[in-house]
């Protein structure tokens, strides 16, 4: 068969799986126009080229992982966002909700990140500072009251004790008359980055990748909708890397994922179709975009390839996307909002499937209502007032971004290539190679910046004098005894013995690697053990890690 034939087949492919698309998710409009009244097909493409970049919902998916992409439904607008009390939170989250945000995504304080309770010594200072405080079931009942589970899509944002808090995310759930099967979201659950470069570890690699591997087993029977993982290259970015080393070392950490999952018996296609993964957006946007173009089809390739999956949707690298922290400056607040348009911008155009814009402050402090409110907006006027969503890949085609999108699968291959010759990413990481590399390019980065080689609009170019006064988010100091407090009072009405029980099997089960602890870590939720008591029982089982 000739390359035209192929590509006609392809084509004709495409067009059969939209019909069987479209009986699912009929598209937003009878008829997509432009402002002028012209006619906006559903896909355009170079139809017998040999340099056709496929179709969309076609491996390797370069062009999307669905056949219709937003024409039939826009990604999901999934705010994070999370401050002081469970209480507190819940109010920010039902306000975006009514503000028409699509999706939750949860924010933990740091205490919480690392499995320390609030009344910890370590905590003392940090409760409720850069997320919500989450100590026991109680905190995570009222941090989801009045919203109901089998409706709202949740994410959070948690790895070293991510077991723990799916768990009580289930419980809530149970509480509401949920069955788990329902329930739909996203556990970060993504250690390997956290080596990398964030810091917010407990435990050695080895049963850190048992407790992820005792999550994907678990949810692939009773939790089957929910996302198991969410491997990030965002804090690899945030942390200084360029977009190269973000889609390497993030889908190098993917491969050691799918490695372990198999070494612990799992199939493939058991788990990879609830692996997702989690992007930065920068501010180069052609670049931006090929680097989630490239980056579903290597992994396309890693799947079917190398791993022999056989189910397509273990081919697809779904991903949400973040716009870039690292970004923002404190300097002239409000050009952030461009810079973050530009940024949701390219990850539409990149074909994510959620989304999350930060807020013009967040280099001052945590967003106010304000400034979240104009961050979602953002979201809601790309996606319905500037015509991107209207056809598929539109940048698809382009001499420039088709080669921009080659040349980013070559040079991500090339570090994948060098981990995979180093033992993988978890050797890579334990000799400190990928930390060193991100290293070196955030002191690059730097020099060009203070050199003006780089410029950045208000911070060392184009400054003005200003008084830096906006209106911040302060949390209130009171949190931290007020959390305590509740936290007491938990465990004051709480049937310890039934507590000590739970954690006693707990402790005896982590012993055994073949034992699979998430029943055990669900129990003791229930019955109110806090977060801080759980991962200490696993900290006197497992150890600390302690760094390169």
């Amino acid at each position: 068969m000739d390359e035209k034939k192929l590509d006609e087949s392809q084509r004709e492919q495409w067009a059969a799986s939209v019909s069987k698309t479209l009986k699912r998710f009929p598209e937003r409009k009878e008829m997509f126009t432009t402002s002028s009244g012209s006619d906006i097909e559903r896909l355009y493409d170079n139809e017998g080229s040999i340099n056709s970049p496929g179709y969309p919902g076609q491996y390797p998916y370069t062009r999307g992982i669905q056949p219709t992409m937003y024409r039939s439904r826009f990604w999901t607008m999934r705010q994070y966002a999370g401050f002081g009390s469970a209480a507190e939170t819940n109010k920010r989250f039902r306000y975006l909700l009514d503000q028409g945000q699509t999706g939750l995504s949860v924010a933990f304080d740091l205490p919480t990140q690392i499995g320390y309770d609030s009344d910890d010594v370590m905590s003392e200072g940090e409760v409720g500072k850069v997320g919500v405080a989450i100590d026991t079931l109680k905190d995570m009942e009222q941090l989801l009251d009045n919203i109901p589970l089998d409706k709202v899509s949740t994410s959070m944002t948690i790895n070293a004790p991510a077991a723990v808090l799916l768990c009580m995310y289930i419980a809530v759930g149970e509480k509401q008359g949920v069955d788990p099967g329902k329930l739909t979201g996203t556990i970060q659950n993504d250690i390997l980055k956290e080596y990398i470069a964030r810091g917010t570890y407990i435990f050695p690699p080895k049963p850190s990748m048992r407790l992820i591997t005792n999550i994907f087993e678990y949810c692939q029977e009773y939790v089957p909708k929910f996302n198991t993982i969410s491997i990030s290259g965002y804090h690899i970015r945030e942390a200084g890397s360029n977009a190269v080393q973000e889609a390497a070392f993030t889908l190098a950490n993917g491969v050691a994922y799918v490695d372990a999952a198999i070494d612990s018996g799992l199939d493939v296609d058991s788990f990879a179709p609830r692996l997702a993964f989690f992007f930065n957006a920068h501010n180069n946007f052609f670049e931006e975009v090929a680097k989630f173009r490239a980056s579903r089809r290597i992994w396309a390739k890693i799947m079917k390839e190398h791993y022999q999956a056989k189910d397509p949707k273990s081919w697809k690298l779904r991903f949400h996307t973040q716009t870039g922290g690292s970004t923002l400056t404190a300097q002239q607040p409000d050009n952030n909002i461009v810079r973050v348009t530009i940024q949701a911008l390219a990850a539409v155009m990149g074909g994510t499937q959620s989304l999350h814009t930060n807020s013009r402050d967040e280099a001052l402090s945590l967003p106010t209502e304000e400034s979240a409110q104009i961050a979602l907006r953002t979201q809601q006027i790309i996606a319905h007032e500037s015509g991107v969503a209207d056809t598929i890949d539109p940048l698809g085609g382009s001499y420039y971004m088709e080669a921009l999108t080659d040349e980013m699968e070559r040079e991500v291959n090339v570090y994948l290539d060098r981990i995979k010759d180093l033992g993988g990413a978890v050797q890579a990481i334990e000799e400190g190679y990928m930390q060193r590399e991100i290293h070196q390019n955030a002191y690059e980065i730097q020099k060009q910046i203070e050199k003006e080689d780089e410029v950045i609009v208000g911070l060392n170019k184009f400054k003005v004098d200003e008084e830096v006064n906006p209106d911040i988010l302060k949390v209130d100091e009171a949190l931290e005894t007020g959390q305590i407090e509740s936290l007491l009072h938990v465990r004051q009405n709480r049937d310890q013995a039934t507590v000590d029980k739970a954690l006693a099997n707990l402790k005896k089960s982590a012993r055994n690697p073949k034992i699979n602890l998430i029943p055990n870590i669900l129990d003791a939720v229930r019955v109110y053990a806090s977060v801080g008591e759980i991962c200490n029982v696993l900290r006197e089982e497992f150890g600390e890690y302690t760094g390169v």
